[in-house]
């Protein structure tokens, strides 16, 4: 089957040529310097996702000052409002990834940052709780926009999908960070140093290349030259990938309503954004906002604020592995086993929550004190104290296997493919909507969550992670193609043409795949 040279993005002779070995000397350390200075922004948005688990049972504890005690109806909002902001946030990326650019997106969102934390450090009735809550959900939905398509436009394919991880482990470095400060320090200093982050994220960044795709695409092909060389180091030629981003560039126009039906642009927007749906239908998001209070309510052994920060530690081992794994598994594998591992661990959690009421049992028997010392009395008091500190450890053993399970695949890999398989020319507005309709989704289910426990307990919640964890698999399989070892152009050819990532020089030498 044929197809004509430019529905299949005919390439220059150049880029079929492979690079000399003077050609390949890439100096990665100032590309490592602009992402860790990016990333600082999804530190931040990590932090500020989970600072409600150890600050709400502070506010709704009877020691609590009147005018921030928080009741049921206000801690749903407290914990929801953040995930509101965020979908705001990513409509606003829509808006300034494209009008002003991913740098300046991403330095824009420390302001809303900046002033939510200091509305919550120094809130004196719960209104001001609210609004800063929701206004640091702002800056992170403008970081979840922004951040991973500015790290992928000034990635090489080499180290893409390493370096595409990043936003994951830095959000995760972040929330286990506010789970340990939360062990020591009061819940305002914690509003305190949520500053520290985004401030030092907006003075690094100002040093910082803007994107050489982007640049090209308004013509400033110059300061795109400088950008990618101070990127790559002085050793390496950049003339191949400067003209293959320039014949990507040169290739798009502006996407008109006709366009947007064709599988070029609708399949990358909707695999995209069905893929950061089921992303939050997990339950990922309700389980790290209410971790403390889900850990209360299972009845662990432990203290909920020290499991917190063990389940935080678990995450970011998690998610070091699937950045080693990135770009050798590959990303269908990686979902595969992300998906499986949150079923296991989710099916186990709703067993578990359906045979344990919610409210205290009465004492069983033979725990109380009593002055019979015979052999089998100890025994069996011996044998039950073992039982029931087993069983109250496999809610947390199991949350701990759920969170290994999303941060190795579903959590990393949905930032990474958003990144690598938005059109060039739709990526801003695109990101913006899938970030968009992630944190509607999480809004309502987090909302919903709290409600959902208290007339039902746990058991409802985990069921519908479960059923979503078995759609998440069959998507995978369906829909998801491999793009480990991709350039940005090859993966948009292979939606071009619907069968095959090889950029084609000619219709004669067209094969199907």
């Amino acid at each position: 089957m044929t197809s004509t040279a430019a529905d299949m993005g005919e390439e220059s002779p150049l880029l079929n040529r492979r690079p000399t070995s003077s050609e390949s000397q890439i100096n990665n350390s100032k590309l490592y310097l602009a992402v860790f200075a990016a990333v600082l922004g999804n530190f931040s948005f990590g932090y500020s996702l989970v600072y409600s688990s150890p600050v709400l049972p502070k506010l709704q504890s009877p020691d609590a000052d009147p005018r921030l005690r928080m009741d049921t109806e206000q801690a749903a909002w407290f914990g929801s409002i953040y995930t509101l902001g965020a979908a705001a946030g990513g409509l606003g990326a829509m808006l300034l990834n494209d009008l002003i650019g991913r740098k300046l997106s991403i330095m824009v969102s420390a302001m809303p940052s900046t002033i939510g934390y200091m509305l919550m450090g120094g809130a004196v009735d719960v209104w001001m709780l609210q609004l800063g809550r929701f206004l640091t959900g702002v800056a992170g939905g403008m970081t979840a926009a922004s951040i991973p398509v500015y790290i992928s436009e000034i990635s090489h394919k080499a180290v893409r999908g390493a370096l595409g991880s990043c936003p994951q482990i830095t959000a995760v470095v972040g929330a286990l960070a506010l789970y340990s400060l939360g062990l020591v320090v009061p819940w305002r200093w914690l509003a305190v140093a949520g500053e520290v982050p985004a401030v030092l994220m907006v003075v690094l960044l100002v040093f910082m290349p803007r994107s050489p795709r982007r640049l090209l695409s308004q013509g400033r092909e110059q300061q795109a030259e400088k950008a990618l060389r101070w990127l790559r180091g002085k050793h390496y030629d950049i003339q191949i990938e400067l003209s293959a981003i320039q014949h990507s560039i040169s290739t798009q126009s502006k996407v008109t309503l006709s366009q947007l039906a064709t599988p070029v642009y609708y399949r990358p927007i909707l695999i995209s954004v069905v893929m950061r749906f089921l992303q939050q239908m997990t339950g990922i998001t309700p389980i790290l906002v209410y971790l403390e209070p889900i850990f209360s309510k299972s009845k662990v052994s432990l203290e909920p604020r020290y499991d917190a920060a063990i389940v935080g530690a678990v995450r970011l081992f998690s998610v070091a592995v699937a950045a080693s794994l990135m770009d050798r598994a590959g990303r269908r594998a990686l979902l595969f086993t992300s998906s499986l591992l949150m079923f296991l661990s989710s099916l186990t959690l709703t067993m578990i929550s359906h045979t344990t009421p919610c409210p205290p049992g009465p004492a069983p028997p033979n725990l109380t004190v009593s002055l019979d010392y015979s052999p089998q009395n100890y025994t069996e008091n011996i044998l039950y104290v073992g039982h029931q500190t087993s069983t109250n450890l496999i809610p947390l053993i199991s949350t701990m296997v759920f969170i290994f399970g999303y941060a190795m695949g579903w959590g990393p890999i949905t930032w990474l493919l958003m990144s690598e398989v938005l059109p060039l020319v739709a990526r801003g507005v695109a990101s913006g909507l899938c970030v968009t309709v992630s944190w509607l989704t999480a809004f309502m289910l987090t909302h919903a969550f709290t409600h959902l426990v208290d007339s039902y307990g746990l058991y409802v919640p985990y069921l519908g992670f479960t059923v979503v964890c078995v759609l998440c698999l069959l998507f995978t399989a369906v829909c998801i193609p491999e793009t480990r070892g991709r350039s940005l152009e090859e993966i948009e050819n292979y939606f071009r043409t619907g069968r095959t990532f090889t950029i084609k020089r000619s219709q004669s030498t067209v094969q199907s795949s």
